[in-house]
């Protein structure tokens, strides 16, 4: 059986090698199989035919039947005509129309002759029409055996070659009668007869030819549940694999440095989350296994202060730390701050990034490798390989998905056990997305702020209403606050996008003659992109008009006001990052997102959503069902990528969830993948990673 699935494409009848070739380029059908897994995205029912009479403007494809009383032809220029039907049923009349194709349509059809008309319905002086129906002969129609209609995505290529959704349909049913005997198994019947699945051989014959919706859905929920099932299954494979090949150091001993910052320097109460997430890291160093932990938390949340009295449980116990960011600016910021928490304390902390050069550069090297520098901060300069620890036994990587697999893979060399990992990032995950992306990484949350942080107020204004915004702009500077306004540069070789910044700023430089403004982009270099970012966090500039540089990494308490022009333009997850670049000090801050008045109802949705909340786990469930896994930022670069047949992670969250408990029951039965009642499920996982997926999982 597998060897028809296997089977070139091209040898499936109404294929061919330029329909071959089509296919696997637009598509990556190439053979037998892969046509089979290429699913319909929606069905409509051809089993219930419509009265006339009952036809309305609104409705979505329907079906009538009745006959044809005449023809009428009506010239559109040079050899072009436009062909009309006059049908009726006995309860009304509706026209058939034709603008292409024209010479064929009154050879093929007949008048007095009865038909089953599949389409649209739209209305047209004042009359019901339908645009280049389906059509066939009632005679030849046993409306018993038509049940759902499925219709698959094309491309304009496809279409061009005459693979339309109708074509793609028939050469899968093509495909599906050619196939005599069962297709071969692929869960074992103690998950299918548990969970009530359906089999494979039914599934992949209703996905594509139900006769009624609960087909349909049963069909639906058993593919679903077993591609989820496999790559949940591989996730924690990995990740057991990975805990009982790697011990952790044992950090037993919570000690001075420890128990003297918390009593002595610590600046506020910890929150009862964040007293919660050291509990769970505390629990994880001192297991013997490598800690592998995501800490997931809102701007301003005090992951910082977290990662900080994590790396001091190594220090206590003789191990070097390391905190890494993505940018310099962030990594100098890090270091003020655990700079500013360490004050009065003996705990030697260095900054090593591609500015550090010379003798002080030279200096840190020694210290890493003499163990006498205990904190490094620093970019991916840290995992080059002339940066030697004595002995690393914690990293705090920032803003995971800035890094890629392989080089965060490089920190594992620096030590002799792979050190305790801690993961950190303010954009919020939603659950289903994390048990996937993140699938191996023990999940903790920060999800409340410390006391004293007022919310954002977040503001929806019209790009005709500036003069009300610019008034409030210049009541906050006067009260010595200061703003950030943010142009919607997407792309970097957008260079519209870069003159309106331009324009932008030049406009702002007379509308605020009184200020002074700095200005930031990504076709900046990088020493002058710094110098204008530092004017504006040391207060010389009052306004930083900025692209989505400023994204991440820039933390100005005395800034109180976002603006963020064309925020149509922008996701929900950006905008709400955006965001978080204010609030960070004890006066009151406002986000105002400026839009043109004419919105899509995908965009109002956004906007209205930000305005709403400003909880980030909210935001990324909303931005997950609007924009779906793809789309959110940092998920492609994440090292798993989502090549998911027919499971949305944003709504099938149910079957993620099972899915994963399926998973976990084998792995905690048979960790080593030796069992033989499991020979099915470890065959099968070998069988999908030698595709083209990306199966790799975080670590």
């Amino acid at each position: 059986m597998y060897d028809i699935l296997n089977q070139d494409i091209k040898y499936l009848p109404g294929v061919g090698p330029r329909r071959k070739e089509i296919l696997s380029k637009e598509l990556g059908i190439n053979t037998f199989g892969d046509l089979l897994e290429y699913y319909p995205y929606k069905y409509v029912d051809r089993s219930k035919i419509y009265q006339i009479s009952e036809l309305t403007g609104d409705m979505p494809f329907v079906q009538i039947k009745g006959q044809i009383l005449s023809f009428e032809e009506f010239d559109m220029g040079p050899r072009r005509k436009r062909v009309v039907a006059h049908m009726t049923d006995g309860t009304g009349v509706v026209d058939l129309v034709w603008f292409s194709k024209a010479q064929y349509v009154t050879r093929d059809y007949k008048v007095n002759t009865e038909y089953i008309v599949f389409g649209k319905p739209t209305v047209y002086n004042y009359r019901y029409q339908f645009a280049h129906p389906d059509m066939e002969k009632a005679a030849d129609v046993k409306l018993s055996e038509m049940g759902m209609q499925p219709y698959y995505v094309t491309t304009e290529k496809m279409k061009t070659m005459g693979l339309t959704s109708r074509a793609i349909e028939r050469l899968t049913k093509n495909l599906v009668e050619s196939i005599s005997t069962p297709l071969p198994e692929t869960l074992p019947p103690f998950i299918t007869n548990r969970l009530r699945l359906v089999a494979r051989d039914t599934a992949l014959r209703h996905i594509h030819y139900p006769k009624t919706l609960q087909d349909v859905q049963h069909a639906q929920l058993r593919l679903k549940f077993e591609e989820l099932f496999y790559v949940q299954l591989n996730i924690l494979r990995y990740a057991s694999d990975h805990r009982r090949k790697y011990r952790g150091y044992v950090f037993e001993h919570v000690g001075a440095l420890f128990n003297g910052f918390y009593h002595n320097n610590l600046p506020f109460p910890l929150t009862e989350a964040q007293k919660r997430v050291m509990r769970e890291i505390r629990a994880d160093m001192g297991s013997g296994r490598q800690m592998n932990r995501l800490l997931q938390g809102d701007v301003g949340s005090g992951k910082t202060l977290v990662a900080l009295m994590s790396m001091l449980i190594a220090l206590d116990n003789g191990y070097q730390a390391c905190i890494m960011a993505p940018t310099e600016i962030l990594a100098e910021q890090h270091l003020t701050t655990i700079r500013d928490f360490l004050q009065n304390m003996d705990i030697r902390v260095e900054l090593l990034t591609g500015i550090v050069k010379g003798k002080r550069r030279e200096a840190i090297l020694q210290g890493l490798a003499d163990g006498s520098v205990q904190i490094l901060v620093g970019t991916h300069a840290v995992i080059e390989d002339w940066v030697q620890f004595r002995n690393l036994g914690m990293v705090v990587i920032d803003e995971q998905h800035r890094f890629g697999v392989a080089q965060r893979a490089k920190l594992w060399g620096k030590s002799q056990n792979p050190p305790h990992i801690l993961v950190m990032t303010a954009t919020p995950i939603p659950r289903t997305l994390a048990m996937t992306i993140y699938g191996d990484l023990d999940v903790s949350i920060i999800d409340e702020l410390p006391p004293g942080r007022k919310p954002v107020v977040t503001l929806h204004k019209y790009d005709n209403q500036t003069t009300s915004l610019y008034q409030g702009i210049r009541q906050q500077i006067n009260e010595g606050r200061q703003v950030y306004i943010v142009f919607p540069l997407i792309k970097e070789s957008e260079k519209s996008d870069l003159k309106n910044l331009e324009e932008g700023y030049a406009a702002l430089l007379e509308v605020f003659p009184e200020f002074r403004l700095s200005k930031v982009h990504g076709k900046m270099k990088s020493k002058e992109k710094e110098a204008e970012m530092q004017r504006f966090v040391s207060g010389e500039t009052q306004i930083l008009v900025a692209t989505t540089v400023i994204e991440v990494g820039v933390n100005v308490p005395n800034a109180s006001v976002m603006v963020i022009l064309d925020a149509q333009r922008f996701g929900l997850s950006q905008l709400h990052q955006l965001r978080g670049r204010v609030g960070r000090g004890a006066d009151q801050s406002y986000c105002i997102l400026v839009t043109t008045p004419q919105l899509s109802t995908e965009t109002r949705k956004r906007i209205d959503i930000m305005c709403d909340t400003n909880d980030g786990f909210r935001i990324a469930e909303a931005d997950l069902k609007l924009r779906g896994p793809g789309d959110l930022e940092g998920t492609q670069q994440s090292g798993m990528a989502f090549d998911l047949k027919i499971a949305d992670i944003a709504r099938d969250g149910q079957i993620v969830q099972m899915a994963r408990d399926e998973a976990q029951k084998i792995i905690d039965d048979d960790p080593t993948c030796q069992k033989q009642e499991y020979k099915m499920l470890w065959d099968r996982l070998r069988e999908l990673r030698k595709t083209n997926i990306n199966w790799a999982a975080i670590s």
